[in-house]
């Protein structure tokens, strides 16, 4: 089953094979953004730095995540908020027993599949329509996060359609995916180029970014094939 769910800033789609799993998640959520709103209000700065947050204390799970994604990509902690979300909504779900659980928070995705999953790219307004992977099942938990700089409300200063970022750390990889949009200029070598920022980062298994009519492919990343990819599925606001 599938259910979309809005908490403020914060829409996710998520599905598993029970509703029980569902409220797991639902209620992940509502404390972890508790949790990080209640930081936020003691540290603004938190929320606004493009920077490394470096300082040091007794933070919330959720605040740690952030500050280490972030802080391994060079970029500020909030990079990684959607993804930090998903995955702790679905190692709940884990916890409780789910085999099956999905969180797309935004198109930062934390996954554990049981069955193989077909997902779609979206790269908004670029050539290259149609096009998705499948993420073969898995016992574990692992990330597909995807940036943009022409969709969604995110900042990004870069010129990537989709940034796409595969990691088993689900923070690290919305960061990552941050940070190479922001790399990704116009063109087949601004592209290939931009594969640089995410190359030599421990955890990162494989990066695609598409820009206009060029897509390129760095790491280990499941072969991409067509796939019909419905824009009502797209999770957004």
């Amino acid at each position: 089953m599938k259910e979309y769910f809005r908490l403020k800033e914060t829409i996710v789609t998520i599905q598993a094979d029970s509703e029980v799993y569902i409220e797991v998640a639902r209620e992940s959520i509502r404390k972890n953004r508790r949790e990080l709103e209640s930081f936020i209000a003691y540290d603004p700065f938190f929320q606004s730095t493009l920077e490394p947050y470096d300082h040091n204390g007794d933070f919330p799970e959720v605040v740690s995540r952030l500050i280490n994604a972030g802080n391994a990509m060079g970029i500020g902690p909030m990079s990684a908020v959607a993804g930090t979300i998903s995955a702790l909504a679905v190692e709940a779900m884990v916890d409780a027993g789910a085999k099956f659980a999905i969180v797309d928070n935004g198109g930062d995705i934390a996954i554990i599949n049981d069955r193989p999953v077909l997902m779609g790219i979206y790269a908004g307004n670029s050539a290259l329509k149609n096009l998705g992977f499948v993420m073969e099942a898995r016992d574990s938990i692992t990330g597909v996060c995807t940036s943009s700089g022409s969709v969604g409300p995110s900042i990004s200063f870069g010129m990537a359609d989709a940034a796409v970022v595969f990691s088993d750390d689900v923070s690290l990889a919305d960061a990552a995916a941050t940070a190479l949009g922001n790399a990704t200029d116009v063109g087949r070598d601004a592209v290939e180029a931009s594969f640089d920022v995410v190359k030599n980062v421990e955890g990162i298994k494989g990066a695609i970014v598409i820009q206009g009519e060029f897509m390129g492919f760095w790491g280990d990343v499941p072969d991409i094939q067509r796939a019909d990819v419905k824009y009502e599925c797209i999770t957004k606001g």
